[in-house]
């Protein structure tokens, strides 16, 4: 059975047609552009837990190089995990994780890139969200009480809606 897709601004959700259900977008029309997405997050932990992965001590290894590569691991499988995401040729990922002292934390960002036919919110979402987590199973031996917080989309520029900011909304934090 053939579905249609939504009436235009029917459900105001594109993954959802007139009838309710979900499905993927067809984005075979779409022009391609360079398409940009950059997100954030941060795990709040004990000083002594900053420490610890600061100094190289954590048992588990170097936690900031493997939550780096598991945020870049995790962008490129994105469509493996969120069911209704195109599968996409990524031309770069980075994460980056800094040590932010007055949380304190570590403070993870993953921008992922490329020229396409749909954006690659989901996939630096997914890093930051996977680099995250990675840090928490690293360091919970030491700290079981870390908190993931605030994870979300910073920019995001391409395609027919062109560039929008967090910052230029206004919603900093």
């Amino acid at each position: 059975m053939s579905r249609k897709p939504p009436a235009p601004g029917k459900t105001g959700l594109t993954h959802i047609d007139e009838d309710g259900a979900a499905h993927m977008v067809d984005v075979g029309q779409k022009a391609e552009t360079e398409r940009v997405a950059v997100a954030e997050g941060w795990v709040k932990m004990s000083p002594d837990t900053l420490r610890l992965i600061r100094d190289g001590n954590a048992r588990k290894g170097d936690v900031i190089g493997v939550a780096r590569l598991a945020g870049i691991m995790a962008a490129k499988q994105t469509a493996n995990l969120i069911p209704l995401c195109h599968p996409l040729m990524l031309t770069k990922v980075s994460v980056d994780i800094a040590e932010d002292s007055a949380l304190p934390g570590l403070r993870v960002e993953a921008m992922a890139k490329l020229t396409g036919r749909t954006g690659v919110e989901m996939e630096a979402l997914t890093a930051v969200s996977v680099a995250c987590l990675t840090i928490y199973d690293m360091a919970k031996a030491a700290d079981k009480a870390m908190e993931i917080r605030d994870i979300r989309l910073m920019i995001k520029s391409g395609g027919k809606s062109g560039r929008w900011s967090r910052l230029s909304t206004g919603d900093e934090h």
